[in-house]
């Protein structure tokens, strides 16, 4: 049986929650808990409930499995953050977020 390592699972909430550009403040709003709480949850301090698991799974667009246990194959996380930075971009400016990525991905295979 997988043991959830708490920092570890801390650290993977932080990282997702600064690369998406929240404060403590914003994502404790939006989880309807204090910031004093995911400030605990980030340091491995306290746990959660299943209810805050799956709204933080949900706000932050990682599976449950990888906030858990750190689990990624090709990472849907990856593909939820990639895909949320997305939608946060304006509409406008979208066709060049692609065209920027095509280029770094093009460069970075030469």
């Amino acid at each position: 049986m997988k043991e959830i390592n708490y920092k570890e699972m801390g650290a993977r909430i932080r990282t997702q929650r600064e690369l998406l550009g929240y404060t403590r403040e914003k994502l404790a709003e939006k989880l309807d808990v204090s910031p004093k709480f995911c400030s605990d949850i980030e340091l491995g301090v306290k746990g959660m409930s299943l209810n805050t698991l799956a709204k933080l799974s949900d706000i932050l667009c990682m599976n449950v499995d990888y906030i858990l246990f750190g689990d990624q194959q090709v990472s849907k996380s990856e593909l939820d953050t990639l895909l949320a930075l997305f939608y946060q971009c304006p509409e406008k400016h979208r066709s060049n977020l692609i065209t920027i990525a095509r280029a770094f991905i093009n460069s970075a295979s030469e």
